[in-house]
């Protein structure tokens, strides 16, 4: 179950103010089909984190307990200097135009999740957790958690949200993170 939160909690947090949350705001504005619209992200987002998901608990094969910790460790602190740099959508993403809202979102979703802080949070937690099924459940989750509420409720939500607030705090979460996972390498004798 540990998994399962810390990778929902995790990701939740992460994606506030990332260009899949503008991505969403962009894709509800021009659709406005929001179930469509949840569900490609569903979909994208299962495929995107399960890929991840499997390549960190894949990597995690290859390494001692000391040094999984440390490379989980140092990647959560990279996260955390990550976080404090806003995202912002790029042009060329912004206006899928003849496809469905599903296939127009799924295909967004999947692309701008490529090297995404979230997509790496997830290799992070794949390779830290053995139950890749709570850690993709929760990744996915999260992203979920995040932007919905984007979907439905639009610009007038995205504009209320503290972004700067939320970066610190995500940045905080990631660096205690970090700290957490270096010092249980350390335990183990680096």
């Amino acid at each position: 179950m540990e998994a399962f939160l810390v990778s929902l909690s995790t990701v939740a947090i992460a994606e506030m103010g990332d260009r899949t949350q503008l991505l969403a705001l962009v894709l509800a504005a021009h659709y406005r089909r929001p179930w469509p619209i949840i569900a490609g992200m569903l979909c994208a987002t299962l495929l995107n984190h399960g890929v991840a998901g499997f390549l960190g608990a894949h990597l995690a094969h290859y390494l001692t307990p000391a040094r999984l910790d440390a490379a989980i460790g140092a990647s959560m602190i990279a996260m955390s200097l990550w976080m404090l740099k806003p995202d912002q959508l790029d042009a060329t993403a912004s206006e899928p135009r003849r496809a469905s809202a599903f296939l127009a979102t799924f295909v967004a979703f999947f692309v701008a999740e490529i090297g995404d802080k979230t997509q790496i949070a997830t290799v992070a937690l794949g390779a830290a957790y053995p139950n890749l099924v709570m850690v993709v459940g929760g990744t996915t989750l999260g992203m979920l958690a995040a932007n919905v509420p984007v979907v439905f409720l639009g610009h007038a939500f995205a504009q209320r949200l503290p972004l700067k607030v939320i970066h610190v705090g995500a940045s905080v979460l990631f660096l205690g993170l970090g700290a957490l996972f270096i010092w249980r390498a350390a335990g183990h004798g680096l």
